[in-house]
């Protein structure tokens, strides 16, 4: 009936009901139908019909002071929505993780920044899972897949993780040969990944069959991956770490892995946003810019840099 409703606004902006046609991109004999149609439903004429004279009916005087700023307002809302879903330019609200963000996709950012000055990007970091559905919040970088239903999400990549100790770790207390004697070794644990899921992948030869399940006995609890890594490199345990975090440490050598014919459970990268918010033209820009960024960096699409 809305649509009624604002056509009868604008027969009456128009003085005429065939200019209204006209502004509107519709025939003459569609105006008049639903001109009548809305009468029909009011129980009343609003319009008298005259091809010399357009006259309002007390009533369609009545009707047009009630709805005319009503539909004014209304047409103007969607008009400056339209036009702010469809700009390259505004804020820009984000979530993403803490480590990931200040490590291996800071450059991401930066590059995202330089190349789009217009977009005020609102860049929210936190290793903790934060709610998406509370505040203006665009989209989302998240390491798995969500469980919510009301979110739409799209896998940008995946991030292998290995166990690793340092050197001098190593050369103190002897390399481990087998799963079964990780009780002789001390165990640096981060909380998110209290389940080591490790899959044997002996010459980097995915075995899909074979997988391991355990809860390693933590001598330390960490709920930071920077801190689970600094304390590795000090040499005080093996941790299963992502390699995203530890690419430097590899090559420096600083960071050795640990039986290395055995990869943990990969760390899948996911953009989400909700799924009842129209999702602007600048969100889409980051969405597609994090994709291709992601997509270029091997470490991001799960390689694990060579030993």
């Amino acid at each position: 009936m809305f649509d009624d409703i604002s056509l009868f606004v604008r027969i009456v902006e128009n003085r005429s009901l065939s200019a209204a046609g006209q502004d509107l991109n519709l025939p003459a004999a569609t105006v008049s139908r639903r001109l009548q149609k809305l009468e029909e439903k009011l129980g009343c004429q609003l319009v008298h019909r005259s091809a010399r004279k357009f006259n309002l009916t007390a009533e369609g005087e009545v009707y047009y002071q009630a709805y005319a700023d009503l539909v004014q307002q209304f047409e103007a809302t969607s008009r400056n929505l339209s036009a702010d879903v469809h700009q390259l330019n505004g804020k820009l609200t984000v979530l993403a993780p803490t480590n990931a963000s200040v490590g291996i996709l800071q450059p991401m950012w930066s590059e995202f920044i330089r190349l789009y000055p217009e977009i005020q990007l609102n860049l929210f970091l936190s290793n903790q899972t934060k709610d998406i559905h509370q505040g203006q919040v665009d989209m989302a970088l998240r390491i798995g897949p969500q469980e919510d239903s009301q979110l739409f999400q799209r896998k940008l990549g995946s991030v292998a993780t290995i166990l690793v100790a340092s050197p001098d770790y190593l050369a103190r207390k002897g390399e481990p040969d087998d799963l079964d004697i990780f009780h002789e070794h001390r165990i640096l644990l981060v909380n998110t990944m209290p389940l080591w899921r490790l899959q044997y992948c002996p010459e980097g030869f995915v075995n899909k069959n074979r997988w391991e399940e355990m809860r390693p006995r933590a001598t330390t609890v960490i709920d930071d991956i920077a801190l689970a890594r600094q304390l590795a490199r000090d040499g005080h345990g093996i941790v299963l770490l992502p390699v995203s975090e530890i690419e430097t440490e590899l090559s420096e050598g600083t960071l050795a892995r640990v039986l290395p014919e055995w990869q943990g459970a990969p760390r899948e990268i996911f953009a989400v946003w909700p799924t009842g918010r129209l999702l602007s033209t600048r969100a889409k820009c980051l969405r597609d810019f994090m994709q291709d960024f992601i997509a270029r960096n091997p470490i991001l699409q799960g390689e694990i840099p060579p030993r």
